[in-house]
């Protein structure tokens, strides 16, 4: 498949085990933010304002910059009904757009075979990290798993380069299609002929990067940077998507939740600030999520699993700016204590594949949900 960096990309970065969404984008002229936050609350002064009554946690700088030139889109309260405070039932709805059972098809995986129906390129689909992200997941769909760049491939380690062809060789035959065994040979014949595949194809792309920006040194960091150096590669890469883990803050929040939210801003800028350099930011879209926000009140030294949430849109294509409301914190408008979500997180999966990436949203995230206008 040839493909040109005009190809709308999306980058998803996922913010794992429940990022504190009221520490976020906080409700600062709210007494009862004060009043639920006696430990963990961010003070007036130190906040970075942006209207209707919200301001930036004052690590995101970086972030505030972007969304002051327009290309931040906050989604407030999102989520989905009954929700579920369990960090892998909940990450699984999220990854599935399957709130009422347990799905086996990931919504990017979906995507990845809507936007490339053939499975021409191994590298429409590409993970930073270990293991193969749930959203990324559908049979028949080969999906690149990298967890350092410079060292991706397959039997890496063998030397000399000999013997590393030997072994090779024996591993394509392995994975190769034994007549008469049916379709898991089949699939695991040509789930490891794409890895081959993609991996042969990907260690080139180190060699192909350059660029001015010195990426903050965090795992978010590290990850977006190898992100920069396959998409500039113009591999015909469609998705991207990583992790930044470490956001479930029961205890010890303040410090915690301060650095995570700081080299989370410092990598969205200095990722930006190098698809600029580029000349690539048009034409890619981050989305941020997390599997649900954390409790109103705090429990005297962090927060415990809640329920709405906040997602982000990032980047030149983004019409920046506040979308859905935020959802009150008045004692009888909480669900068990909980923000109410009020805006469906499959209304903002819709937006991103109907508006940015010209697929049906309704095969992709299982339905027809309310989408927004911040693409």
């Amino acid at each position: 498949m040839t493909s040109t960096n005009k190809d709308p990309i999306l980058v998803v970065v996922q913010l794992t085990g429940g990022n504190d969404y009221m520490n976020t984008v906080i409700p600062y002229e709210n007494p009862l933010y004060y009043d639920n936050r006696t430990t963990v609350g961010i003070a007036q002064e130190d906040v970075l304002p942006i209207g209707q009554g919200l301001a930036f946690n004052p690590t995101l700088s970086g972030i505030k910059n972007l969304y002051d030139q327009g290309k931040v889109a906050l989604i407030n309260g999102i989520g989905y009904p009954t929700p579920n405070r369990s960090h892998f039932r909940s990450m699984d709805i999220w990854h599935t757009c399957e709130p009422e059972k347990v799905g086996d098809e990931g919504w990017l995986g979906r995507a990845i075979r809507d936007l490339d129906p053939k499975a021409e390129n191994v590298l429409t689909g590409v993970n930073f990290g270990r293991g193969l992200p749930r959203a990324m997941a559908l049979t028949g769909v080969p999906v690149a798993s990298v967890a350092v760049l410079e060292t991706y491939g397959v039997l890496t380690g063998i030397t000399p380069e000999a013997e590393r062809t030997q072994a090779l060789d024996l591993f394509s035959r392995m994975y190769s299609p034994i007549a008469g065994t049916g379709h898991v040979m089949d699939y695991l014949g040509s789930t490891g002929l794409d890895a081959l595949k993609g991996a042969d194809i990907l260690k080139t792309v180190p060699d192909l990067y350059q660029s001015s920006v010195e990426y903050n040194d965090s795992v978010i960091g590290r990850n977006l940077k190898g992100i920069a150096k396959v998409l500039t590669a113009n591999l015909g890469t469609r998705i991207f998507y990583t992790q930044q883990p470490g956001y479930d803050t029961h205890a010890n929040q303040v410090p915690t939740h301060k650095a995570l939210l700081e080299s989370l801003s410092l990598a969205i800028n200095d990722f930006y600030e190098d698809l600029r350099e580029h000349n690539t930011s048009e034409d890619v879209l981050i989305y941020l999520f997390t599997e649900f926000g954390r409790r109103v009140r705090d429990n005297g030294s962090g927060t415990d699993h809640g329920a709405g949430g906040l997602a982000m849109a990032i980047g030149d294509p983004v019409k920046g700016g506040i979308y859905s409301e935020y959802p009150s914190l008045a004692v009888g408008d909480l669900e068990e204590g909980d923000l109410k979500h009020n805006f469906d997180f499959r209304g903002a999966y819709g937006t991103v594949a109907e508006k940015w990436l010209g697929l049906d949203a309704t095969t992709i995230v299982g339905g027809k949900f309310e989408q927004l206008d911040f693409v």
